[in-house]
């Protein structure tokens, strides 16, 4: 039998630790982050709702001494330090042929038939359904009492050529340092805009 979950409010410090206090961060402490930890992480994150369930992330926890560097060196000079020093920095890409999973994991229907033959089409929702599951990513990493440091400042094709490469037809999209944010690395918390001005009721 189904469980029904209705809904009711995290407590102020649980929306505090995932948002209102939550901060994007440029260094950490020398704490690791465990593969336990991690698996937690994609465990939550894969819960989050995408289009026909088509989870088109494709993840690299990047761990290795040897992996660290190599995604150091296609970063762009300020973000460097941040992935070196971190103990883990996630590759977030995104797999355009998606819809050859689309068969078990939305069986409702032939999902599949809606993607073949259109490629754009497939690239666009693998991207923005993508991006949904990093957002989720940091959410999980969050509530699990990590902190998250997401960067666009990186050579994707290099990336995608060196971390995707036994996978052709996924494509690296940005990353995320993960762990255990060094509070001297943060700078004052930018503004945010109040209610109605990027928001109107139709």
């Amino acid at each position: 039998m189904t469980k029904q979950f209705h809904g009711h409010t995290l407590s102020d410090d649980a929306l505090d630790q995932i948002f209102n206090e939550a901060r994007t961060y440029n260094g950490w402490l020398n704490k690791p982050v465990s593969e336990d930890q991690l698996r937690h992480i994609y465990d939550l994150m894969k819960m989050g709702p995408t289009s026909a369930n088509m989870q088109p992330a494709r993840l690299v926890f990047v761990t290795s001494e040897e992996g660290k560097t190599k995604l150091s060196e296609l970063a762009s000079e300020g973000n460097q330090d941040k992935i070196t020093a971190a103990p883990v920095t996630a590759i977030i890409g995104y797999d355009i042929d998606f819809h050859e999973e689309l068969p078990w994991l939305f069986p409702h229907a032939d999902a599949k038939s809606w993607f073949e033959g259109d490629e754009e089409a497939r690239k666009a929702n693998a991207k923005r359904n993508s991006a949904l599951q990093g957002a989720y990513m940091i959410i999980a990493a969050r509530a699990l009492g990590l902190d998250c440091g997401p960067m666009s400042g990186v050579d994707l094709d290099g990336i995608t050529e060196h971390f995707f490469a036994d996978q052709p037809r996924v494509k690296a999209d940005w990353v995320c340092s993960i762990g255990y944010g060094d509070p001297d690395t943060i700078f004052d918390r930018s503004p945010r805009p109040e209610f109605g001005k990027f928001t109107s009721f139709a």
